[in-house]
């Protein structure tokens, strides 16, 4: 279990080749769960499907549904390592972890993630969209048709995709909770199509929370500010990783254990009466939404 402080400043050096990045090369490493969790058991019994869920975000919801007693499958592109890594956390947590590599901007094997849900566990009650690319650029004749539909078909088409195919096993009271970003609120000048998609979430959250209401599925998001994440090394300067996530009102970036807890709440019987609606970790930014 880490010992890092999750309130540390992260001032990091290095900065990523390639994307998504690589957990287990940060430095300081993410703080990913709390040292003393308390089980209360909140998820007994449920098995939930995490996209990006090896490391960031994604690992510490998967790490803390599996402290609340849910079964995960894990979903990630090719970062083995740290997807293995985040599994062995999961068991430690007395959970079963299934992983599921490949590309999910394929409806095909966004299909294939639902189906192997099924077959190894006979279920599937929470779904969190999360997985998701950037390519910072100084402006908008910088994004390129190429760059604009990879952005695009990694982080908003999924969320059409595996929704779609978890619907006909989500029971009701099953959840989806999608991971939009603060950007999807003040937007960003060198993320315009990064923070287009995010938008784009915030509706989907608030059409298909209005769709589903009827079924019992509540369907909620998460829009954190700036958190710890591989995405950062791997894709900002060296200047940009050392200042990141100091213009908030907090002064620091956050960790991805300051995220998951979100993930928790909107995922348990304690947002029963809660959907369409985004939480916003993020330091302390004032945004309308």
């Amino acid at each position: 279990m880490q010992k890092s402080n999750p309130k540390k400043v992260v001032r990091p050096a290095k900065k990523q080749a390639v994307q998504p990045g690589l957990e287990t090369r940060m430095h300081p490493q993410p703080v990913f769960e709390k040292k003393n969790p308390e089980n209360k058991g909140r998820l007994s019994g449920k098995v939930a499907v995490i996209t990006g869920g090896d490391s960031g975000i994604g690992r510490a919801v998967a790490v803390a549904f599996a402290n609340e007693g849910a079964n995960v499958v894990v979903a990630y592109l090719n970062e083995h390592t740290d997807a293995k890594l985040t599994a062995e956390q999961v068991q430690s947590a007395g959970a079963e972890c299934l992983l599921i590599a490949g590309d999910i901007s394929k409806e095909r094997h966004c299909n294939r993630i639902v189906a192997k849900t099924i077959k190894k566990f006979g279920k599937l009650d929470i779904v969190v969209n999360n997985a998701a690319v950037q390519y910072p650029q100084k402006g908008l004749e910088d994004i390129d048709a190429r760059q604009l539909q990879k952005t695009f078909e990694t982080n908003i088409y999924p969320h059409f995709y595996i929704s779609r195919a978890a619907l006909p096993h989500l029971p009701k009271g099953g959840s989806i909770i999608c991971t939009t970003s603060v950007t999807a609120y003040r937007g960003s000048s060198h993320l315009i199509d990064y923070s287009a998609t995010k938008g784009a979430i915030v509706s989907f959250v608030r059409s298909l929370s209005a769709a589903l209401a009827d079924k019992g599925i509540r369907v909620n998001g998460v829009a954190p500010g700036p958190i710890w994440t591989p995405l950062i090394p791997a894709t900002f300067t060296k200047e940009e990783v050392s200042k990141f996530g100091t213009d908030v009102p907090l002064k620091r970036a956050g960790q991805p254990v300051e995220v998951a807890p979100s993930y928790v709440f909107l995922a348990s019987d304690d947002a029963s009466y809660i959907t369409g609606q985004i939480l916003h970790p993020n330091g302390g930014e004032i945004v309308n939404g």
